[in-house]
C-alpha cells in the first residue's frame, strides 16, 4: 500500500483528505497496467469505502487532496472547486528570483494548441544563493515560493513559472533540464518540487470552514540546504 493511515489528514462520514505521495495518479487511466496503484484505489482499499475525486492533483505533485465518500457529496464539493470557492496554496522550489505578484498569461490546454486564461498569485518566501553556472546561467539562485492559483488549468503552476524563466525544479516537461540534472546529481532528489500545502473550503454538509494542511516533504529542505552556496560549473 502506498497510502497508509498516517497519510490521512482528515476523515468524517462525508469526506476524507490525504497527503498524496509524489508520482501517484489520482485515478486510473487507459495507459496504466491493470494492477497499477492510484489514489482512489488505495484510499478505497484502506478505508473499505467507495471514494470519489472532486478536484485534480497531478501525479507528480504531492500534497493534500480531498475525496468525497458519496456521489452527492462529490457533486457539492466539485461545485465549490468549479466556482473557485476553495483556497488552494502550494509550495514550490523555483529557479531564480520570482519576487511577488500575479502571473496571468494564458496557458496551454492539455493535448491542444489553444490557450486558456489562467491566474496565479505568488510570493517568494526565501532564497538561497548558489555558485551554479551552466550555459549562459551564472550563480543561479533558488527560491522557496508560495503559490495560490486562482484558476485550475492543466499544469498551470508549472507553465506559469516556466514562462517567466523561474522554472520549478524537477519539472521534466516544462522546466530547466540542466538544472534538474544538477539538482539530482548533488542532492539525490529526483522529483517535481511542487507540493499542495493546504486547502480551505466549506464542509459540504454543515457549511463549516475546513482548513487542511499537508506536511512538506523532506526533499524541499534537502535541496535548499544542499544547493545553498554550492559551487558547480558545467564547462
Amino acid at each position: 500500500m502506498l497510502i497508509t493511515p498516517n497519510d490521512i489528514i482528515y476523515q468524517d462520514e462525508a469526506i476524507i483528505a490525504v497527503n498524496k505521495p509524489v508520482d501517484l495518479p489520482v485515478h486510473k487511466n487507459d495507459f496504466m497496467p491493470a494492477d497499477a496503484a492510484y489514489l482512489t484505489k488505495e484510499v478505497g482499499q484502506l478505508t473499505g469505502k467507495a471514494v470519489f475525486p472532486v478536484h485534480r492533483l497531478d501525479a507528480k505533485t504531492s500534497g493534500v487532496i480531498v475525496l468525497a465518500l458519496s456521489r452527492e457529496i462529490a457533486a457539492i464539493l466539485s461545485h465549490q472547486f468549479e466556482q473557485r470557492e476553495v483556497k488552494k496554496t502550494y509550495l514550490l522550489v523555483s529557479k531564480g528570483l520570482p519576487g511577488e505578484g500575479v502571473f496571468d498569461s494564458p496557458v496551454l490546454i492539455k493535448k491542444k494548441k489553444k490557450r486558456q486564461a489562467a491566474e496565479t498569485a505568488y510570493k517568494t518566501l526565501s532564497t538561497v544563493e548558489t555558485g551554479i553556472c551552466y550555459k549562459q546561467e551564472v550563480n543561479v539562485p533558488v527560491s522557496l515560493v508560495r503559490a495560490m492559483p486562482q484558476t485550475g488549468r492543466w499544469h498551470q503552476l508549472r507553465q506559469h513559472f516556466a514562462m517567466n524563466r523561474t522554472d520549478i525544479l524537477g519539472d521534466t516537461q516544462h522546466g530547466d533540464w540542466t538544472l534538474n540534472k544538477i539538482m539530482t546529481e548533488v542532492t539525490g532528489v529526483k522529483r517535481l518540487l511542487l507540493h499542495a500545502a493546504s486547502l480551505e473550503f466549506q464542509h459540504p454538509q454543515n457549511g463549516q470552514k475546513i482548513s487542511l494542511e499537508a506536511i512538506v516533504p523532506e526533499a524541499f529542505d534537502r535541496v535548499l540546504t544542499q544547493l545553498a552556496g554550492l559551487q558547480y560549473s558545467l564547462a
